[in-house]
């Protein structure tokens, strides 16, 4: 399933994106929810999905300047803001997660407006809510979900840009441009599939691991709070995914000489921080295995192993960094014996609160 994924983008933007007009286009039910006159989106999700929701909110406020909130759905259930002015999207890969069909229910209980990201045609959360949009992923048997994790995001950046062109944040030549960044993303994901064996040689450092770390900035912090999600579902390895600057807030009293720390760093406005936080880190002795663009040359002085990514930066790369650290996941799983497709204690859908 990691390796349907250059497929999947395909599939994310059949019938959706129109090159000609410059337009982005859902169903009638959908387009009447994405009104210009929304003032906020609140998402609410479970675990990956939640992740996933994490890594849309940096995408959306970029490009539409909407504040967005989060929510995990067992807890908008008791406690969110109920805002019939807000927008409230749901992701859920099964249609079927209790806990984000309670929080629909609510929110479309308190007069808001409901739009569902979901992989299940049919599903419960496509007849509770007021529209829905599939991911179009094809099914997903593994526990850990990969593929429908980018879809999910690829969504979500479309339902962005199109925010972002009817309130006038992005223009048609914008849109062109994001456009052909889509394009470009299959390619670029089997560019890291290609490297597998690389990311196997490096998954030898993680093997007999008793806790790591993973660390990032910005849309990079979500990103490692999921790539510590896969090490530790499926390899049963304890992983921890913290925003780059919070270290000294706390997390640096666990870190220590036999704690590997996976930092995500690309050529952004935080690009210097997160060299100054891994030398925070490699202070502290433990080795420092970056997730780093194909042409920085910089990281070389600071990692002790790099993994590299076949993008530059941009709201995208996002896309290229996770499926490279599902690949490192599987790996260290793989050399550990472990049951990937079916971990222990977990189910594909969770259906009950």
């Amino acid at each position: 399933e990691i390796y349907d994924q250059p497929n999947n983008i395909h599939h994310v933007f059949r019938g959706r994106i129109s090159e000609i007009n410059r337009s982005i286009e859902f169903p009638d039910k959908v387009e009447l929810l994405l009104d210009p006159n929304i003032e906020s989106i609140r998402i609410v999700a479970c675990g990956t999905s939640f992740y996933s929701g994490l890594v849309s909110k940096y995408i959306i406020e970029q490009l539409t300047d909407l504040p967005v909130l989060m929510d995990l759905a067992s807890e908008y259930r008791y406690f969110g803001t109920k805002d019939d002015k807000s927008l409230v999207i749901g992701i859920t890969q099964s249609g079927e997660t209790a806990d984000t069909l309670a929080a629909l229910r609510k929110a479309r209980n308190s007069g808001c407006k409901t739009l569902v990201v979901t992989n299940v045609i049919g599903s419960t959360a496509t007849r509770i809510s007021d529209a829905y949009i599939l991911t179009q992923s094809g099914p997903e048997i593994g526990v850990a979900a990969t593929k429908t994790f980018t879809s999910q995001i690829l969504v979500l950046f479309l339902i962005a840009l199109k925010l972002g062109l009817l309130k006038r944040k992005i223009g048609a030549d914008d849109l062109y441009n994001y456009i052909q960044d889509l394009k470009k993303l299959p390619k670029k994901v089997r560019q890291v599939l290609e490297q597998s064996e690389d990311i196997l040689q490096i998954a030898h450092q993680l093997k007999n691991a008793k806790s790591v770390f993973f660390i990032g900035r910005g849309i990079n912090y979500p990103i490692s709070l999921e790539g510590a999600l896969k090490l530790k579902e499926i390899s049963y390895i304890h992983a921890e995914g913290f925003a780059a600057g919070e270290l000294k807030h706390g997390p640096f009293a666990l870190l220590t000489k036999i704690t590997p720390v996976v930092a995500i760093i690309t050529n952004d406005s935080t690009y210097d921080k997160m060299i100054a936080n891994i030398g925070e880190v490699k202070a502290r002795g433990p080795q420092v295995i970056a997730v780093a663009e194909e042409n920085d040359t910089e990281i070389e002085k600071h990692a002790d192993f790099i993994l590299r990514i076949p993008a530059k930066s941009n709201l995208l790369s996002c896309i290229p960094i996770i499926v490279t650290l599902q690949l490192l996941a599987y790996h260290v799983a793989n050399l550990n014996e472990c049951s990937i497709d079916k971990p222990r204690n977990l189910a594909k859908s969770v259906t009950v609160e």
